[in-house]
C-alpha cells in the first residue's frame, strides 16, 4: 500500500515546468475567469427567461376565467341563474382556482424576475471590465 502512496505522491508533487512566463499564465486565468463569468451570466439570463415564460404562462391562465365570466354574463338573458345554478357554483369555483394559480405565477415570476436582475447587477458590479458585455 505504501508503494503505491509512494509512487503517486511522487507523480502528484511532480513540479509545474516553468516553460511559460508567469504573464502568460496570469492571460489564462484572466481568461477562464473572464469566461467563468460570461457562463455564469449565460445561467442568469436563462433563469430570467424562464421566469418570463412562466409570467407568460400567468397572464394565459388568469386570461381564460376572465372571458367564461364574460361570455357567461354577455349570454345572461338566454336563462334563467335559478335553474343553472347547480352548474355555475362549481364553474366559478374553478375560476377562482385559475385566478388564484395565475396570481401566484405573476407573483412568483416578478420575484425572480427581480432576484435575477440584483444578481446580473452584482455581477456587473464585481467585473466591471465585463459589463459592456452583460448590458
Amino acid at each position: 500500500m505504501s508503494g503505491l502512496f509512494g509512487i503517486f505522491g511522487k507523480l502528484a508533487e511532480k513540479p509545474a515546468t516553468s516553460d511559460k512566463p508567469a504573464v502568460v499564465a496570469s492571460e489564462s486565468h484572466t481568461r477562464n475567469l473572464n469566461a467563468l463569468v460570461l457562463t455564469e451570466a449565460q445561467l442568469l439570463l436563462a433563469e430570467k427567461r424562464t421566469s418570463f415564460s412562466s409570467l407568460r404562462t400567468g397572464i394565459a391562465i388568469f386570461a381564460l376565467p376572465l372571458s367564461v365570466l364574460s361570455v357567461l354574463i354577455a349570454t345572461s338573458r338566454n336563462y334563467d341563474i335559478f335553474r343553472v345554478m347547480p352548474l355555475l357554483v362549481p364553474l366559478i369555483i374553478i375560476n377562482l382556482g385559475l385566478i388564484a394559480l395565475a396570481v401566484y405565477l405573476i407573483c412568483h415570476s416578478f420575484r425572480r424576475i427581480h432576484h435575477y436582475d440584483r444578481l446580473m447587477a452584482d455581477l456587473k458590479r464585481e467585473h466591471k471590465n465585463l459589463a459592456g458585455f452583460l448590458d
